[in-house]
């Protein structure tokens, strides 16, 4: 299975960006679909964004379509989240995760489609 490290979290006023990086090792990645989850104190983990292996197809949560962006770069086995405009309810621990498509195109936003996740890093906000 692919391994996950996610870096780049940290403290950023409301307003402000960041851009969370996740290093991919193991099988070839571009045969990944990859997804970035977050998950705030008590509540569920919830889906941010996703693209298909060649990153030619994303998918957003309505809550940061337009402030969010999900890229990746399979020669160097990196995807990444720019994210903009953060709001407060934006801060918690965000995942990248994997999950095998073989040669398909596919995308998945359910977190029990993915088989491979990160350790998280932290996202905080400040108002």
């Amino acid at each position: 299975q692919v391994q996950l490290v996610e870096s780049g979290g940290g403290l950023v006023q409301a307003g402000g960006s960041l851009r969370l990086s996740c290093a991919a090792s193991g099988p070839p990645f571009s045969m990944y679909a990859m997804g970035w989850f977050r998950q705030a104190g008590g509540k569920e983990r919830e889906f941010v964004a996703a693209i298909s292996r060649s990153g030619d197809n994303t998918y957003y949560a309505d809550s940061v379509k337009g402030r969010f962006t999900i890229s990746r770069d399979n020669a160097e086995n990196m995807v990444y989240l720019q994210m903009t405009s953060l709001k407060p309810e934006d801060a918690a621990v965000y995942y990248c995760a994997a999950v095998w498509t073989g040669l398909s195109g596919r995308l998945y936003s359910t977190a029990e489609d993915y088989g491979s996740w990160g350790q998280g890093t932290q996202v905080t906000v400040s108002s």
